[in-house]
Formats: C-alpha cells, structure tokens, sequence
C-alpha cells in the first residue's frame, strides 16, 4: 500500500486542502477495508476492474448517490494514476471506467432581499460576535469566496489602502478582489473589538477569530450563515455556498462580464462559471416572454 506518498503528494505537489486529504484517505480506506473483508484481497496495488465494480454495486446497494460514489471513484483513480505515475503499476483498473449519470443539482441563491434582512439584523448588533458575524456574511457575499477561504484569511491579506483582499484559493492561487465601502466599515469596527479579545498564538495572524480568542473554524461559520438565513429564507439550502452562489448570480443579473465574474470566484474553467448564468428563473421567464416572437404575436 502506498497511501501515505500519495496523501504527501497531493499535499506537496497538487497543495490540496487539508479537508480535500481527509477526503480523499476516507475514500482510499473504505475502499482497501472492502478488498480485505469482502474480497480477502490485501495487496490493493494488484487490484483488478472486477473488484473496483463489485465495490460500485456494493455502493448502490447501500443507497448513496451517484455523485458520492462518483467522487469516492475518483479518488480511487487518482489513486491508480499516482501508482502509474511512481511505476508501480503498469496499467490502471479504472482506465476505462466512465462516471455514473448524475443529475445537474439546481443551486437556488438567495434573493436580495433576503440578504438584506441579514444584514439589517445584523447591523442592529454591537457586540464581538454580532460584528463578526456580520463581517462574515458581508465578506461572502461582497467577495464569493468559499468558506475555507474564508476561515483561512489573515490579518495581512487586507489592503485597507488599496481596498482590496488577497484570497488564497484551491492549490494555493492567489487572487485580489475589491472591497466595497460597506464591508470596510464593518471591517474597522470588527477590529477595534477584536482587540479586546485574549488570542491564542497560533490564531494571532488571522482575521477571524472566536470569542475564545482561538482561530474559526468551518463548522462555525456553516452554523452562523444557516443560523441567520433560516429566519430569512425557506430555501432548502443555507450555507456559505449558497452566499457565494448569490454573489455570482446577482453580479450576473446586473451584467456583470462572465469571464470577470470567473476571476472574482477563482474557477480555474470558464464552464465552472457558467452554471451561474440565467440561475435566476422569474428573470429567465421574463426575458423569454420578451423575446420570444411567439408571445408577441397578438
């Protein structure tokens, strides 16, 4: 088993995140525990397309999604290919493997309104935590950076100056987005209060921190934001993401250029961007109501 050089590689050459390794050692070891238990191979470097399916089969049978068997296959191919890569393998069990049919999951952002009930409650609010808090959602959705991003900002990324943030992406990317009036204001107050607040050492260079002193993590901000939007929204789905879908759909809604709206979000692709476009359904049906010579027959 090579997995240890090959969570090293994907750390020390592709700069994967932290929470992207464990993703990928989960997948890796359901996988090796399923060729010892169930098909009494230990070796899994001598894996065959066979077993790589009856995994597939056992997946489906257990009921998981499509795209989560896709994304643990995946990890799986990535994998083989390291083993190609390093020789120890000669050829790949999954070269040929094609990705099960997903269906493209409709992304609803929130409207604008609903953003700025929020903020109003939020604004309302004078405290350490309700001026981070708010910092928070209006840095998500004034910047659409995903929340790892987000928990992983420093102190010096900010250029109070320049008004503009430096965002550490996927693979260590760096981009520089602009920062709005708004979210500087919030920014200055956040940290006059921050500084009342004893730090751990290790949370001393970054932005966010608890009440503890003690740098955020994931989970937290995933509570604020469904915490705060659930009051203000019925949508299904009420996390960070959904914020940084709002931020690039309403930037689209109002014009924005797509190839400008890509670099804002940091997507390698233009395609990445492209799902944002016409997300908004009710502007959608207006324009083709508009537009379409049928309906303006009489």
């Amino acid at each position: 088993m090579h997995l240890p050089q090959f969570i090293e590689h994907l750390s020390v050459e592709k700069k994967y995140s932290d929470y992207t390794l464990i993703a990928y050692k989960t997948d890796l070891l359901q996988f090796f525990e399923f060729c010892n238990e169930k098909l009494e191979i230990n070796d899994v470097d001598n894996v065959v397309y066979n077993h790589v399916r009856s995994w597939i089969i056992t997946l489906v049978e257990e009921k998981q999604s499509n795209r989560s068997i896709n994304r643990k296959i995946s990890s799986l191919k990535s994998y083989y290919k390291f083993l190609l890569k390093i020789g120890e393998i000669k050829k790949s069990p999954l070269a040929t493997h094609k990705a099960l049919k997903t269906s493209k999951r409709i992304q609803i952002p929130f409207s604008e309104i609903e953003i700025e009930a929020v903020l109003d409650e939020l604004k309302a609010k004078n405290d350490f935590k309700g001026v981070r808090n708010l910092l928070i959602v209006e840095l998500f959705y004034a910047t659409g950076m995903r929340r790892g991003e987000l928990v992983n900002l420093k102190i010096e990324d900010i250029d109070t100056i320049q008004k503009q943030i430096k965002v550490t992406g996927k693979r260590n990317k760096q981009r520089i987005i602009p920062l709005i009036e708004t979210v500087l204001d919030t920014l200055n107050r956040y940290m006059v209060l921050r500084k009342n607040i004893v730090e751990n050492e290790e949370a001393k260079p970054f932005l966010f921190i608890t009440e503890k002193g003690i740098k955020i993590y994931e989970t937290l901000v995933y509570r604020v934001i469904n915490g705060y939007f659930s009051r203000a929204s019925i949508k299904v789905k009420r996390s960070p993401h959904i914020l940084r879908h709002s931020f690039a759909t309403h930037l689209l809604n109002q014009g924005a250029n797509l190839n400008a709206v890509k670099e804002l979000l940091g997507h390698s692709s233009l395609a990445a961007t492209e799902v944002y476009t016409f997300q908004d359904i009710a502007k959608l049906n207006s324009i083709h109501k508009e537009a379409h010579p049928r309906n303006n027959k009489k």
